[in-house]
């Protein structure tokens, strides 16, 4: 198996799946690659508890593997793409686990469409240094959509290594059902500066906005979305939580905004869905 990008995301998986005995090469940089090769992958976790992984790591994918993961950022996809040369890979396997709905195309452009299935994956997972992963969530967990005959085999491995996998045949249903209940989240935490728990007290109307237009708009592209349970779960989150563009934000990194906020406003525009406040929160992160 390799992954590319072992950062919060792919570190985790590469970890726990090295942990429970599979070969795994690591795609990254030099930087990154050296201090994986040098110091494995050391994990915090309350889920699977402390632990290091030996990996393998280079800057290229140069052999022929069944599976690669795709972890990182939708905004360095296109470059990090080069790293995994379609004659290095193959028949195999390309799983993305990136957020929004638009790389999938990209992706079979690149490798070909009866090689690419996107997934998701629900998780907490920050890559504090090169081989460093803090997973904070208490749960890991991942949908992968495409033909039950490749991908039940991913699936298994990925659960008996504590990895709860499960397959779905409808990749709309999939994807949508990750954006919309990202997208409230990212845009409401990245725009204010605020964690779920401080969102979803003093910035309520703004988030029950938010949901239902995401909803709407997830409904528009055939897949149904109820408002109340997005609702449910983020009245569930640990009040501490931030997404994943806050801390990019925060952190001086480019955001994924275009992949999440901008898709989801496409994807409005082709239905002449209304989403005013999505609007309106896109356009102030994007001016600043």
């Amino acid at each position: 198996m390799a992954v590319l990008g072992p950062g919060g995301v792919g570190g985790l998986l590469a970890a726990v799946s090295a942990r429970a005995g599979h070969r795994v090469i690591c795609i990254a940089g030099e930087a990154t690659a050296h201090a994986l090769r040098t110091d494995g992958i050391r994990v915090h976790s309350g889920q699977f508890g402390d632990f290091t992984a030996r990996v393998e790591a280079d800057t290229e994918l140069r052999e022929s593997v069944d599976l690669c993961l795709i972890a990182v950022k939708h905004t360095v996809l296109p470059a990090a793409l080069e790293r995994i040369p379609p004659r290095a890979l193959g028949n195999g396997l390309i799983v993305p686990l990136l957020n929004g709905i638009e790389h999938p195309s990209l992706l079979r452009d690149h490798y070909g469409a009866r090689n690419v299935a996107p997934g998701v994956i629900r998780v907490e997972s920050t890559r504090t240094a090169p081989g460093v992963i803090e997973h904070g969530s208490p749960f890991t967990e991942i949908d992968l959509a495409g033909p039950p005959e490749r991908l039940d085999p991913v699936a298994a491995m990925l659960t008996n290594a504590g990895v709860r996998t499960r397959t779905v045949a409808d990749e709309a249903a999939v994807l949508w059902a990750k954006l919309a209940f990202l997208a409230p989240f990212a845009l409401l935490t990245t725009r204010y500066g605020l964690t779920i728990g401080e969102v979803r007290t003093g910035r309520r109307a703004e988030l029950v906005a938010l949901v239902e237009e995401a909803a709407a708009v997830s409904g528009a592209c055939g897949v149904p979305v109820d408002p109340a349970r997005s609702l449910a779960l983020y009245d569930a989150f640990p009040a501490h939580t931030k997404s994943s563009m806050q801390r990019d934000a925060e952190a001086g990194r480019a955001t994924e905004l275009d992949a999440i906020g901008g898709a989801l406003l496409r994807a409005a525009g082709r239905h002449g869905t209304p989403v005013p406040v999505a609007i309106r929160l896109v356009a102030e992160l994007t001016t600043g």
